[in-house]
């Protein structure tokens, strides 16, 4: 497979230039598939080649799939067969807007069945088939090794919940002291057991795919995450490691009886993604889980920060050792992690109430974005990544995020941390999902409107759910309008999209009453 990729894209390698001048990237190569063994194959094949590996995100339609494409300028599209539809119509895009499109080779399946290299469409003559292309290549082909640790490695695209996805350069020096300090965040044996339920087009699987060979490790790939499969992959092939959004959590802890079955040994699962609920946590680890807290973002690698446990901790009572759980805490041995005044960029106080946004620097923070030097010189201005999260340090130095920027609710004055909110709903019996934002309010600029979800064959009036939570918070921060949904819009990574909430909730309009609720 390299010497293959080396042909393709024969050619010089390019230097990675200073961040003040637009970073050039040459020789992309684009995979538009699930967790599948081929995916995982590429994370080598492509920078053993001399490529910069672009993992498409499998929700995308083609579009957007088209316009990443052209953005990224990949030579080859890799396609899984189940996305072939995506990435044909994608091409066409591209050709009807006179843009170059890449060489398309289809990842197959095949049960014990010869394949062909030949086109599998008259439409596409230029489809190659991923085995065949395979059984071609040589194993004593040369491998491109970087000129300079800085040079790129992968471009990965963010979500894109708010505007298009930008895309986010990682380098050969950041991705291997992510993959260093993945192995540290959840103390990793060697020979380790991993089963895939982190999408590998998210930050290279949060830098693991590397991770795991450097352990020696062995992948289960998981191509589609359901709880059964989850239950069946950990006892039929004795998983040892996994992680997942807290969305996955929910998933598991809400499982039906018939589906679970009994963990076989240890299973250390990493969460991020969203701050887990201290309900979630809690009933993930009387599963047997035992789980890891971790916080970053695509502009991190991935995971930057850990919520490193204290041996002291383990005399609290299961609440308290949730709620400390749920912490982002601190930062591993690549980058350094502050909580800062974004405009005086003083340090905040360790007192766990100055709120300021929480930052990065270090080894492994991007290069910067994609033909994008203006949000490039944003996102780092000040010598700092600024996350645009929200969030505390503690007196023992953890930080704790309240929430995003943007997502922060100030009703008559008051800060509302949309975090706290959720997490009181979530440990309501009858709640599968919440998520909350601000609703207008003529009077006190906003208060919090809750999205939720219930669990099957539970009821739930939104009087009961308001009231529940003025049990167990301030009256000023529990929500005054409930809003029943059979689905909460998330990201393919599990998060929850706001903005479509939002735009919700502001069409609503003002709400009228001190505690009405609509069902």
């Amino acid at each position: 497979m390299g010497l293959l990729l080396i042909y393709l894209l024969s050619g010089p390698r390019c230097a990675t230039p200073a961040l003040s001048t637009p970073i050039i990237l040459l020789y992309q190569v684009a995979v538009l598939a699930p967790n599948i063994p081929a995916m995982y194959e590429l994370h080598f094949a492509v920078p053993m080649a001399g490529g910069v590996l672009c993992t498409l995100n499998t929700r995308h339609d083609a579009s957007l799939v088209s316009h990443l494409l052209n953005h990224s300028e990949s030579k080859v599209l890799f396609v899984d067969h189940e996305l072939l539809h995506t990435a044909r119509e994608a091409l066409n895009l591209l050709s009807k807007n006179n843009f170059k499109t890449p060489l398309l080779v289809v990842i197959n399946q095949y049960d014990n069945e010869s394949s062909d290299i030949e086109s599998t469409s008259a439409d596409f003559p230029k489809e190659l088939d991923y085995e065949s292309l395979m059984q071609t290549g040589s194993m004593q082909f040369e491998i491109k090794c970087p000129k300079d640790e800085l040079e790129p490695i992968s471009l990965n695209y963010t979500s894109g919940t708010t505007s298009r996805p930008k895309g986010v350069i990682y380098t050969h020096r950041g991705a291997y002291l992510n993959s260093i300090a993945a192995v540290l965040l959840n103390d990793m044996t060697t020979m380790p057991v991993y089963l895939w339920t982190v999408p590998l087009f998210h930050c290279n699987g949060w830098c693991l795919s590397w991770a795991i060979a450097a352990q020696g490790g062995t992948n289960i790939c998981l191509r589609k995450v359901t709880a059964k499969d989850i239950f069946d992959k950990i006892a039929l092939h004795k998983v040892t490691y996994m992680g997942g959004a807290p969305t996955v959590l929910n998933m598991i802890i809400n499982a039906p009886v018939h589906e679970r079955k009994p963990l076989p040994g240890k299973v250390v699962v990493m969460t991020g993604g969203a701050p887990p609920a201290p309900h979630i946590i809690s009933t993930s680890e009387q599963l047997g889980f035992h789980l890891t807290h971790a916080y970053g973002l695509t502009e991190t690698y991935g995971p930057g920060t850990i919520c490193t446990w204290m041996p002291e901790w383990n005399e609290l009572c299961l609440e308290e050792r949730a709620k400390l759980k749920a912490r982002q805490g601190l930062q591993h041995l690549g980058l350094e992690l502050d909580v800062k005044d974004p405009v005086t960029m003083k340090s905040a106080p360790f007192d766990g109430k100055t709120m300021g946004e929480v930052m990065f620097r270090g080894n492994t923070v991007m290069a910067g974005y994609y033909k994008d030097v203006n949000a490039t010189s944003e996102a780092l201005a000040g010598g700092w990544f600024r996350s645009g999260d929200l969030g505390v340090r503690h007196s023992d130095g953890y930080v704790q995020l309240k929430d995003r920027s943007k997502d922060i609710i100030i009703s008559g004055g008051e800060n509302i941390s949309t975090i706290e909110v959720e997490g009181v709903i979530y440990s309501h019996p009858a709640v599968l999902e919440a998520a909350v934002v601000g609703r207008p309010d003529n009077y006190w600029g906003e208060t919090p409107c809750a999205f939720v979800k219930l669990k099957e064959g539970h009821d739930a009036t939104g009087e009961e759910i308001i009231q529940f939570c003025r049990g167990k918070l301030p009256h000023y921060m529990a929500p005054r309008t409930i809003v029943f949904e059979q689905e909460l819009p998330k990201t393919s990574t599990g998060k929850i999209q706001k903005f479509l909430l939002r735009a919700k909730a502001k069409a609503m309009g003002s709400l009228s009453g001190p505690g009405r609720s609509k069902m």
